[in-house]
């Protein structure tokens, strides 16, 4: 280091693969746009993006200027991430979250519960705290199929909460559960993050985005995750809305273990671990699922998450 540069810590704000805006944590209004020094950032070899909001990284500074470098990122807490089909390897999302927001809607876009089930297989097994928020609950509060499908992930130890961003309702109750807290948002476009985090904090005006209405899907309006302060220490990470899910950093044997219905069978059938749940004879899974122990529909899920482990990937 010279005389013209020095060493601080930040927060990772938002970025794109090389670009990113970081907060000093010295308490400096200004944000600072980082490169990576060097062409990769060491860890972050087998990574779409290196970096993610969340990220605490050590960077040099130009003094009196607002770029930087980026030379390390510190260790993690946990790490929330996707597989991008697009670029074959991990996406990270956010980092050092205590909370996955998994935001879903009743119509409008429909509601697609093996979304669900794959973000809260993620969060689990990330080791991170999940809420599904089922967002837009004026539209059809009294969906049969929808509201049996919320009744069984309560039934397995999921968090539920219906909200309405247009009508304020459950809004008290989201902001409790958020305060103080770190949390990741992540849903199909069109579901409301951006309405839902307005509501949340009247003045922020982000953008909000529209539904296609021939195909009934949401407009993307977020284009990278990002930082966003509420008040009391309450930190959103806003990530742009995806169709599909890939789990990411699981095998395919160790699916049922972070499915929590799943997990205390884990083991159990005639084949033990090497069981696919498919079609061996003795498999207890399956005897779950015939029993009505495991809901029809989540064990159609963890069908397709194992095939999508496999390279056959499925709309969820």
């Amino acid at each position: 280091m010279n005389n013209e540069t020095e060493i601080l810590k930040g927060l990772v704000i938002r970025g794109s693969r090389n670009i990113m805006t970081v907060r000093p944590e010295n308490g400096e209004d200004a944000e600072l746009e980082c490169r990576i020094k060097g062409k990769v950032l060491k860890g972050g070899e087998k990574f779409y993006n290196p970096l993610a909001p969340g990220d605490i990284v050590v960077v040099e500074r130009q003094k009196n200027t607002n770029n930087a470098l980026i030379l390390s990122v510190e260790k993690r807490r946990n790490l929330f991430s996707r597989f991008n089909q697009k670029g074959s390897a991990s996406q990270l999302l956010a980092a050092n979250v205590d909370l996955v927001l998994c935001i879903c809607t009743p119509d409008s876009p429909p509601f697609r519960p093996r979304f669900i089930d794959r973000v809260l297989l993620q969060a689990d097994f990330a080791g991170i705290d999940s809420l599904v928020i089922c967002n837009k609950i004026d539209l059809d509060p009294d969906d049969l199929d929808v509201n049996e499908r919320l009744e069984d992930f309560i039934h397995i130890g999921y968090k539920i909460l219906k909200v309405s961003a247009k009508t304020g309702e459950g809004l008290d109750e989201l902001r409790r559960q958020i305060a103080g807290k770190t949390s990741v948002l992540t849903g199909h476009s069109g579901v409301g993050k951006s309405s839902l985090i307005n509501a949340l904090q009247p003045g922020l005006d982000i953008r909000e985005g529209e539904l296609n209405e021939k195909y009934n899907r949401g407009v993307h309006t977020t284009t990278m995750s990002y930082i966003i302060d509420l008040n009391d220490n309450t930190r959103l990470i806003d990530t742009p809305g995806v169709r599909l899910f890939i789990p990411d950093g699981i095998e395919k044997e160790e699916i049922i273990n972070h499915m929590r219905e799943f997990a205390p069978l884990a083991g159990k059938c005639s084949f033990g671990m090497s069981c696919s749940h498919k079609t061996e004879p003795g498999c207890k899974i399956m005897e779950a699922v015939s029993a009505g122990v495991i809901h029809e529909d989540r064990y159609e899920s963890y069908l397709r998450i194992r095939d999508c482990l496999e390279g056959k990937y499925n709309d969820d």
